[in-house]
């Protein structure tokens, strides 16, 4: 089965079913949990299900065949990248995901009265309870995630040898986070420390990691996974430089978020720093005068697009993709896969880098 657009109306069957189970047993709690269940269905109907793809084709990749376990297993990665971008939307304060409120965002939208009372104004005190309404939603489920793991319906041998991976994803991705919150707003950082914070915040829990996970359920040899980590991590890579293009030069009509935001946020992104690396003295000073703005805004970002593009930042960036999708590509070809895995996998080499979502 080499028909992405299959496997992902399966991983939605399979997450449809889960919400609609929970949000029976929420309600049976309180009437009162119906912004959950409604933030809880939003937070879980859109996305490529890229997670869960490689989960799944690592499975394949081992020599395993289709089964309706696997597909609930690659389910569970769905589940783990709903909360990371829940509680990363929190920490950014994004407005915007998918073209619709974040989470945090629907929740102040929503107008619940409130019990009790809180210092601070009607503002302030409907942002820090919808901040922390969001923040428990991606508790929820990032917990609903192990849960579909762990009764995926595969043996349970093969489960429990996930378990060192599920502890390697879960610190890399904190790691990563941590790296980025204490990077963002301060001095630019060197291109370096900016794919580092890359690397781990989103190249491992997005394609190496689940890669690991299907391919250690299927039993696959230390030679297939070493080259799943030669595959994964530049093309995990590849896969944040994009979105970091897309950050700045996207069209939010078609990326579904701001494209204001990591330039607002001056988030330390590897376009960022090589553009900073590339200017002159005079033109840094500009460019930390501009992204020194507490409201920065479209005339403010348009002069630093001006810079990322005459500077040739913006040029690098897509070489640097470039460069390592073609990486990822030869790891492929470097052990035998069965053929359907192997296309498969090129496949999502190229949706996963070219994109506008």
């Amino acid at each position: 089965m080499h028909d992405t657009g299959e496997l992902k109306k399966r991983i939605d069957t399979c997450l449809r079913r889960l919400v609609d189970e929970e949000e029976a047993e929420l309600l049976r709690v309180s009437d009162e949990l119906t912004p959950l269940c409604r933030q809880l269905r939003a937070s879980l109907t859109r996305g490529k299900r890229l997670r869960a793809a490689f989960l799944y084709w690592g499975w394949r990749a081992s020599g395993q065949p289709d089964c309706e376990g696997v597909v609930k297993a690659a389910a569970a990665m769905e589940l783990v990248h709903a909360a990371a971008c829940t509680h990363d939307d929190i920490i950014d304060d994004s407005r915007l995901r998918h073209g619709a409120p974040t989470a945090h965002v629907a929740f102040a939208e929503s107008g619940a009265p409130a019990w009790g009372t809180a210092p601070g104004g009607p503002h302030e005190v409907r942002q820090e309870r919808s901040a922390a309404l969001a923040m428990m939603l991606g508790d929820l489920l990032m917990g609903y995630a192990g849960q579909v793991f762990a009764t995926c319906g595969l043996p349970g041998a093969y489960v429990a040898r996930t378990v060192p991976l599920w502890s390697s994803l879960l610190r890399e991705t904190i790691a990563g986070e941590f790296l980025e919150v204490l990077r963002t707003g301060g001095v630019v950082p060197k291109v370096a420390e900016s794919l580092e914070v890359a690397r781990y915040k989103t190249a491992k829990y997005t394609v190496e990691r689940p890669l690991h996970m299907g391919a250690t359920l299927g039993g696959a040899s230390p030679r297939v996974l070493a080259v799943f980590t030669a595959y994964g991590m530049p093309l995990g890579e590849a896969f944040q430089l994009r979105d970091d293009l897309l950050g700045v030069f996207g069209d939010p009509a078609e990326t579904g978020k701001s494209n204001l935001d990591d330039l607002r946020d001056k988030k330390p992104t590897a376009l960022l720093a090589l553009t900073a690396s590339l200017l002159s003295a005079d033109q840094g000073r500009q460019l930390r005068e501009a992204l020194g703005k507490p409201a920065l805004d479209e005339a403010d970002a348009a002069l630093v697009r001006q810079w990322m593009e005459r500077s040739g930042a913006r040029r690098r960036i897509e070489d640097m993709i470039q460069e390592r999708i073609a990486r990822a590509r030869a790891a492929l070809d470097s052990v035998p896969l069965p053929p359907e895995a192997r296309a498969a996998l090129r496949t999502l080499a190229d949706s996963a880098t070219n994109r506008s979502l």
